[in-house]
């Protein structure tokens, strides 16, 4: 998920499809690139799950995958998380020994 993401292309796409279904031909309409490289950001996003393709007569529709994305932020809540838990120890722990070689408590106010 995180290598389909790390397209700009791929962003934008993924915005363009998340409110609603697009067709490959909508979504190519955007950019300035060729229908044949939009089918590949396509096939990228369908194969790291974050977009989902569904047939409808001769058209595929294109949205976003809202467990695959749920999923995805989540993981990246949890590490952001335990990354500010540990800076906020390690923050507590600096103060700590700054005010313990001042001979002051950190906790207590001055008076």
């Amino acid at each position: 998920m995180l290598r389909a993401l790390a397209d700009g292309t791929r962003r934008q796409i993924l915005n363009m499809v998340s409110p609603r279904e697009l067709t490959a031909g909508e979504i190519a309409a955007e950019f300035p690139f060729t229908r044949p490289a939009i089918s590949q950001h396509l096939a990228v996003l369908v194969k790291s799950d974050l977009v989902v393709m569904r047939r409808a007569g001769t058209r595929r529709l294109y949205s976003v995958n809202p467990r695959a994305v749920a999923r995805l932020r989540a993981a990246f809540e949890s590490f952001w998380d335990e990354s500010l838990s540990s800076l906020k120890d390690a923050a507590e722990a600096a103060a700590w020994d700054t005010t313990k070689s001042k001979g002051k408590h950190p906790r207590r106010k001055p008076r």
